[in-house]
């Protein structure tokens, strides 16, 4: 009779193993961890994930020590934690660092472990969750001593990481100080969001900065939230880090789950026929004074729906995401506080990455235009701005999901002209405080009439006089005469249109799958 076999000793070093991984840094540094007011990476992903979701991949993978007979005598864990979670019910792959084990840095990592998540999210064509604490990157100086040698910088899985923008939606959160390659992983997304006073993101830290640049910057002037926020490297800032994974949520709930799937459309009980007289008294009828384009946004949209994303960078353009009867789209406005809602060099470069996202994911984009045109003076020609918002311009024309455009008040110049796509159906309605041309009256016409204006006796009655003729001519209903304007509308009709063309537009998406990824994916 054969002995009955027993593997029971082997699944309780198993056991023990999974227990001495979930140790992560060991007690000393776990304390170390909260008390700078962190949460540890397994806090971090309990808080982030549906309860009892995640299946985590690789907890065996560390370093052990061993006695003479073989036996185990410590484990510390690799200081990444990898694996697949549902969030609000969706799945996931989520990249987890571990601060507690050499403060983050790949020389106490596993490499493997972070491409596995990069892979999977690529092979599976799920959503990346990379939640980021620590540099990532190659460790620090003294691991030289260590190691014995030096090497040529590599990028494990790079190309996953350049693939993966194509393919899936990739979200970041900078939990902790993010440094090099860590930092890196963080912008290489189309979403980032940074914890203030708890988290920092720079290319080097402090010591390297003031070796290499004679600088003396502490952590928080170098990368802190609001450094990178109006740099533009990080999108958004969370006050608190259970806050920062809710906006990774958020972000991930209007895109699908992969460039192959439709948007996920949410049941809305706000009423798609819904009139708001407010939006009637919004837009001064003085060309000249701003109002709250985000209130605006408020009224259209459907109620709580939308989350802008970078409100700190290119401050004279707004994007974000929303909803308009429970369909997900993307929104582009101008905030008229700023610059008079003019295309600046930093707002060209928000919008191109914004468009490029909502193409790649099959967002409809909605643009809600007040657009005096480019920025300009000395700053602005400094800044390239004409070669930025051409970028700008081509990311709207070589769009492919559908567009539509309500023209709130201005549209000027080139970069009014490229509100859509003229190229296609460029499906618009306008406000009648619409107000349009080449050029503004204020600025065109000292140039047009210099000579006139020059040889009059009483310049300022002349001026006047001219600016009363032009203004007649600037009607948006002689506009409409022409079928320059296809229609113009009643302001409190903008969001039962807009819900009405989002459903359609929602169909054609569905249509258009088959297509799949974009040729080259979003550049971060």
């Amino acid at each position: 009779m054969l002995p009955v076999v027993n593997w029971e000793p082997e699944l309780a070093e198993l056991r023990a193993r999974e227990e001495l991984a979930r140790r992560m840094g060991g007690p000393e540094r776990v304390k170390r961890q909260h008390d700078s007011g962190r949460l540890t990476v397994r806090e971090r992903i309990e808080a982030l994930a549906d309860p009892g979701t995640f299946a985590e991949t690789g907890v065996l993978a560390g370093r052990a020590t061993y006695a003479e007979d073989g036996v185990l005598q410590d484990f510390v864990p690799a200081n990444v934690v990898v694996g697949q979670a549902r969030l609000d019910g969706r799945r996931a792959v989520v990249q987890a660092d571990d601060f507690t084990v050499r403060g983050g840095a790949a020389d106490a990592a596993i490499w493997q472990k972070m491409v596995w998540a990069e892979r999977a999210a690529h092979d599976l064509r799920l959503p990346l969750v990379r939640l980021v604490d620590g540099t990532g990157g190659g460790g620090s100086v003294k691991t030289l001593e260590t190691m014995g040698f030096s090497y040529v910088p590599p990028l494990p899985g790079f190309e996953l990481s350049v693939a993966n923008l194509a393919r899936v939606p990739v979200v970041a959160a900078a939990l902790g100080p993010c440094a090099g390659l860590g930092a890196a992983r963080v912008v290489m997304s189309h979403f980032s969001v940074i914890v203030r006073d708890l988290a920092q993101l720079f290319v080097a830290g402090p010591p390297v900065v003031a070796w290499a640049m004679n600088e003396s910057p502490d952590k928080e002037a170098l990368g802190g939230a609001r450094a990178q926020t109006r740099a533009g490297a990080v999108d958004n800032e969370a006050a608190t880090e259970e806050e920062a994974l809710a906006q990774l949520k958020r972000f991930l709930s209007y895109l699908p789950a992969s460039a192959w799937e439709t948007p996920p459309v949410h049941q809305s009980d706000d009423p798609p026929d819904r009139l708001e007289q407010e939006l009637l008294e919004i837009v001064p009828r003085d060309p000249r004074r701003p109002y709250r384009m985000r209130r605006l946004l408020e009224l259209v949209f459907d109620r709580g729906s939308v989350f802008e994303l970078g409100a700190r960078f290119g401050r004279s353009t707004i994007t974000a995401l929303a909803r308009l009867g429970g369909r997900p789209v993307g929104v582009l406005a101008s905030d008229p506080n700023h610059y008079g809602g003019g295309m600046s060099a930093e707002g060209s470069d928000k919008l191109a990455r914004f468009v490029d996202t909502c193409d790649q994911f099959h967002l409809p984009v909605v643009n809600l235009v007040d657009q005096p045109g480019f920025v300009v003076g000395s700053e602005a020609e400094r800044a390239g701005t004409i070669r930025h918002g051409a970028r700008a311009l081509f990311a709207v024309h070589q769009a492919s999901v559908p567009w539509v455009s309500v023209l709130v008040r201005k549209c000027y110049g080139i970069a009014g002209a490229g509100h859509g796509d003229g190229s296609r159906l460029n499906l618009r309605y306008a406000w009648p405080s619409g107000n349009w041309g080449s050029l503004p009256i204020a600025g065109g016409l000292e140039a047009a009439f210099r000579r006139e204006l020059e040889e009059a006796e009483n310049p300022e009655t002349l001026r006047a006089e001219i600016e009363r003729r032009l203004t007649a001519v600037l009607s948006p209903f002689r506009t409409a005469e022409r079928f320059s304007i296809e229609h113009i509308i009643d302001p409190r009709e903008t969001r039962p249109l807009l819900c009405d063309w989002a459903e359609r537009a929602h169909e054609l998406v569905g249509h258009e799958l088959h297509a799949g990824p974009r040729a080259r994916g979003p550049r971060p």
